[in-house]
């Protein structure tokens, strides 16, 4: 066996040989390059120059990048499982980034395949959830049970309107972390299921956020209304957002509540103007 045969299935940090390629013998300067030549490199660049470049091409948007992006996932496979694989995490957030079907599918593959594991699978599956990436109800029903809180949180994101999964998220509405109930909470409250309405409603009141918001929407009952409103009259950042809130919510009392809210941030303008 080579002596520089590496073991896949050790954290230890080692470099990848990849000796003739002119990236390991210059530091690219990413921002200089042009898209083709930042493509060019990825795949092939040195440990050190990974990063730079994954991120260089999500500034760009760079949708012709995303092969690229996938080969550099695929260089670090067996690596990780009980450290973060800082080049793996770059990629997934340069897919992110970019966005698109493709990139969609890409960090789909890269989670049903197990190219990446251990703590950074959470960045894959946020970034799946960002991406709206088309998740296996198996794979779907594997992340929901992970034993690592925060992909439990993240994968909640990604679930789809399925019994099974509906079944997994309301048991995780008890989890003991936090982040996940609530996660698991917006989930629901996306699908229409009332379960979820006394955690969103809790939230409305100590810690709301446009997820939860966006969430409580669909399921509001009276007193998710006054809620919103309340947050509506606010001054707080969320104010606009609880507003449209109130505005999607197929209900009389919701509509009277924002016409009360707009005639009163017009009646205010009006006053700040004749003062002005």
């Amino acid at each position: 066996m080579s002596e520089r045969q590496l073991d896949l299935f050790s954290d230890v940090e080692q470099g990848v040989s990849h000796g003739s390629s002119q990236f390991m013998r210059r530091s690219p300067v990413s921002s200089e390059m042009d898209d083709e030549e930042l493509i060019a490199a990825i795949p092939e660049s040195s440990l050190a120059d990974c990063c730079i470049l994954a991120a260089e091409a999500g500034r760009r948007r760079l949708s012709a990048a995303v092969p690229a992006l996938a080969t550099l996932c695929r260089r670090f496979a067996g690596f990780g499982s009980r450290r973060a694989v800082s080049e793996q995490a770059a990629a997934f957030e340069s897919l992110a980034a970019i966005g698109g079907r493709h990139a969609a599918h890409v960090v789909s593959e890269m989670i049903e395949r197990a190219v990446v594991q251990g703590p950074t699978l959470q960045n894959a599956v946020r970034a799946a959830a960002q991406l709206g990436s088309p998740l296996s109800p198996d794979a779907l029903r594997k992340l929901l049970r992970h034993a690592e809180p925060g992909i439990r949180a993240e994968a909640c994101r990604c679930a789809r309107p399925l019994p099974e999964l509906i079944s997994i998220l309301v048991d995780l509405l008890d989890d003991l972390d936090q982040t996940v109930v609530t996660s698991a909470a917006s989930a629901l409250g996306r699908m229409g299921r009332i379960e979820a309405r006394p955690i969103l409603k809790s939230l409305l009141e100590d810690d709301p956020s446009e997820d939860v918001i966006d969430a409580v929407s669909s399921i509001a009952d009276e007193e998710c209304l006054v809620l919103l409103g309340r947050i509506a009259r606010s001054n707080s950042a969320l104010a606009d957002t609880a507003l449209s809130g109130l505005e999607n919510v197929d209900d009389r009392r919701a509509v009277t509540i924002a016409a009360a809210i707009r005639r009163l941030q017009s009646s205010t303008s009006d006053r700040a103007e004749a003062i002005g």
